[in-house]
């Protein structure tokens, strides 16, 4: 295993906070289904004691770990989808600002700056709306139903 070059007590404490959620999770539903560490270790590939450590929300067990405790929770459900393209607030910000049409035009000396027309200015913002909508659309769904 590589080494750890951040110590779990230098986390973020949201970061710690939510791997100590799932790992509450991980517990209430290994429990519900009325089954034991040992066998959700056999299930995982890991060892009982690993078991017992994803269970204390320890951050240093195997990412891989934990996704499969998931997996075995709800296999429908997928991790990606969390950070999915479409669900990256802060990058879609950027890139929204990014293809604005920048308010840039020449100047000219006898009557100041010159504003684009205003059919310019709307076609330049309907083609951003439907660039964002093309990119923040679940993939197979028209962004437009």
């Amino acid at each position: 295993m590589p080494l750890q070059t951040t110590k779990p007590s230098d986390y973020p404490q949201a970061v710690v906070q939510q791997i100590a959620l799932l790992a509450q999770n991980i517990v209430i539903a290994r429990k519900r289904r009325k089954e034991t560490q040992a066998q959700w270790a056999k299930r995982l590939g890991v060892s009982q004691p690993t078991m017992a450590r994803i269970e204390r929300g320890d951050p240093s067990v195997a990412m891989a770990s934990y996704v499969m405790c998931m997996w075995l929770i709800n296999p429908s459900a997928t991790l990606a989808d969390l950070i999915a393209p479409q669900q990256d607030h802060a990058a879609l910000e950027r890139e929204i600002l990014r293809v604005q049409p920048q308010r840039t035009v020449p100047h000219t000396y006898a009557t100041g700056p010159a504003a684009p027309p205003p059919r310019v200015a709307e076609e330049g913002r309907a083609n951003v709306a439907a660039g964002l909508a093309a990119l923040i659309a679940p993939h197979g769904r028209d962004p437009a139903a």
